[in-house]
């Protein structure tokens, strides 16, 4: 997952209902950790799908993101130059977007030797498989939003044998942070993104994805290298952080009502 410094357009309210989402009880952002059982005056919230990061939240992070950059960019002037107009992060793809043919060309190839490299090491996370397991007994749909290769994922799938549908690679543009590959899933299912939940490692990424779509956002936050949830942004503060997928369990099972979903519609 290639990190991106974007603010979201709206900010979390959170004692004021939502106008995007009438008939719902006002929603509170808070961690896993402070998240007891709701009131019992507040609703609990139907969900029926679950959208997934890769690098960082199914599997463990094995790219070497800074050397990539620096490679890519042409040195540590180059980088310390991105990471400055970035506001401390770079977003690599959007940095060649602009670039002329061969250098894009000779950009994506070390993009692509650094993830061909982080294949052969690929591990799935901790609590990864159990969760999926939790989420195909309530029958809750899964979904998987990666800004890596397709060969990424269809490696994922055949070594951890977990299916993801539909699982979204960087070659369906826009990607991620851009809601529109999250508002496809949701209409590939037929299910409201006000009944999905979009869970990541990435704040400018995964949470800011979710937050345009209308769906709800959890943070992995595996290290603590975000500090305490509230001290977050509003502009990109998630819903929910966790320091583990174990953690998302009681997540879904303490704020919502798992709704099975609807039939899949035809891609």
């Amino acid at each position: 997952m290639l990190p991106r410094l974007l603010l979201g357009p709206h900010r979390l309210l959170l004692a004021s209902p939502l106008p995007r989402r009438p008939g719902l009880a006002p929603r509170r952002a808070m961690s896993s950790s402070a998240a007891a059982a709701p009131a019992p005056a507040q609703r609990r919230r139907p969900l029926r799908g679950v959208v997934f990061d890769m690098d960082g939240t199914l599997t463990v992070p094995v790219i070497d993101f800074q050397a990539m950059y620096r490679e890519v960019l042409g040195g540590d002037a180059a980088y310390a130059a991105a990471r400055a107009a970035g506001g401390g992060s770079v977003d690599i793809l959007h940095c060649i977007e602009s670039w002329e043919p061969d250098l894009q060309r000779r950009a994506y190839e070390v993009i692509a030797r650094f993830e061909r490299e982080g294949l052969d090491r690929l591990q799935i996370m901790p609590g990864a498989s159990e969760l999926c397991g939790f989420l195909d007994g309530k029958q809750i749909r899964r979904g998987l939003i990666t800004r890596n290769v397709k060969e990424a994922v269809y490696l994922f799938h055949q070594r951890f044998g977990m299916a993801f549908v539909p699982a979204l690679s960087r070659e369906f543009r826009p990607y991620k942070p851009d809601p529109a590959p999250l508002l496809h899933i949701c209409s590939t299912w037929n299910i409201p993104p006000h009944e999905v939940i979009m869970v990541g490692d990435s704040l400018k990424d995964d949470v800011v994805c979710g937050k345009r779509a209308g769906a709800f956002t959890c943070l992995l936050d595996e290290t603590g290298r975000y500090g305490p949830h509230e001290s977050l942004p509003e502009d990109v503060k998630p819903d929910f952080k966790v320091s583990s997928l174990t953690e998302v369990f009681r997540v879904l099972e303490n704020h919502f009502d798992l709704v099975a979903a609807p039939a899949e519609s035809t891609v």
